[in-house]
């Protein structure tokens, strides 16, 4: 048997970028052999097995063969047999398409190196259609290499298979899976753009399709997002919180975290009001509405968020903490008891915690 290690780890290496995770294939060995060497097997639809003591992931040489729709519909063919080239073959993307051996020399049958010095994504073979996953891996790879282009037959590829109805098959979780990653990578603005230019966007988040349309800013609020180093729930609400029922209808088709639903739905209807609610009526009522009493992380992470897609100045982030902080103050407890109307508490707590921001307004000179 020969071991190889291919893909990510062996083009992050040439890019001179850090290696996250190894993945490695073996060439000339069976499943047999594999348990006998004191490997554990994990895989379910093809062989992988798991290194006795680094625990990184070695799969046997394997080919695959188109028996249905989406990325499931895959016969796998594994034997001693299958050569390094033939395993490559099968891959996306020519730079994820090259092996290194365990004496350092590197294989690469389908020009990867070539198309890392040019920046560009180019698929390996017509097989690349067979999988409709791998339209969203191309459009992610360009958000993580910023200034790599999508080779023209590539995209042209992505186009037909889009036309074709390859990408309805699309599962809502390896769209998320995608698509999340994505967004946390250096340019998500550039994985919309290769989306939207094969068309799989308007099958994926046709809300964004129709954002784009009349939002010129939507790549200046990404920037913005990846400038201040926001996490995913604050990216995700960026993209699609620009409206609630946008926010709502596309959080609902991908299945996403219910952190990222909300926190998109909230900008969408509370994040103009930021810099809007002047008086402590308006302010409270905002809080109430996002339920910050019981779950203050709602306003920090708004405030957080709000100011890449609306002009949120400092001092309005500093009064609504203050605000905040001020309503919280309230005992509410302390309020309730000396209600007689059990029907008024809710009431008479509103009153006092409104009754709190004014004064604190007067004392921070804003009364």
């Amino acid at each position: 048997m020969k071991t190889y290690i291919v893909g990510g780890a062996v083009r992050d290496a040439l890019l001179g970028l850090p290696v996250q995770d190894k993945d490695w294939v073996v060439v000339g060995g069976t499943a047999e052999a594999m348990l006998a060497r004191g490997f554990t097997a994990v895989g379910k639809d093809f062989p992988v097995f798991l290194h006795p003591h680094t625990h990184e992931e070695y799969a046997l040489a394997r080919t695959e063969r188109k028996s249905g729709h989406g990325y499931t519909g895959f016969v796998v063919h594994a034997a001693p047999d299958v050569t390094l080239e033939e395993d490559l073959l099968r891959r996306d993307l020519t730079i994820n398409a090259m092996a290194r051996g365990e004496d350092g020399t590197l294989v690469d049958p389908y020009g990867g190196q070539r198309d890392l010095a040019a920046k560009l994504l180019r698929h390996v073979s017509p097989a690349f259609a067979e999988d409709p996953v791998r339209i969203l891996r191309v459009a992610r790879f360009a958000a993580r290499f910023d200034g790599f282009a999508v080779a023209e037959e590539t995209l042209a590829l992505m186009c037909q298979m889009v036309d074709g109805g390859e990408a309805d098959h699309l599962v809502p979780e390896r769209v998320w899976q995608e698509i999340s990653r994505g967004l946390m990578a250096p340019a998500p603005m550039r994985m919309i753009e290769v989306l939207d230019a094969c068309g799989a966007l308007a099958r994926c988040l046709p809300e964004v399709v129709a954002r784009r349309r009349i939002d010129p800013l939507l790549p200046g609020v990404l920037r913005c997002a990846v400038a201040r180093d926001l996490p995913l729930a604050h990216r995700w609400a960026l993209l699609v919180g620009h409206d609630v029922a946008a926010a709502e209808s596309a959080s609902a088709r991908l299945k996403v975290p219910m952190a990222c639903r909300d926190q998109a739905v909230i900008l969408a209807r509370e994040g103009e009001t930021l810099s809007t609610a002047s008086s402590a009526v308006a302010r409270l009522d905002l809080l109430s509405r996002c339920d910050a009493f019981r779950r203050p992380e709602r306003l920090s992470t708004l405030l957080e968020a709000a100011p890449c897609a609306h002009p949120v100045p400092g001092a309005a982030v500093a009064r609504w903490l203050a605000t905040l902080a001020a309503a919280q103050s309230v005992d509410g407890g302390g309020v309730a008891r000396q209600c007689a109307d059990k029907s008024a508490i809710p009431a008479a707590i509103r009153s006092a915690r409104l009754a709190a921001i004014e004064a604190a307004d007067v004392t921070a000179g804003r009364g």
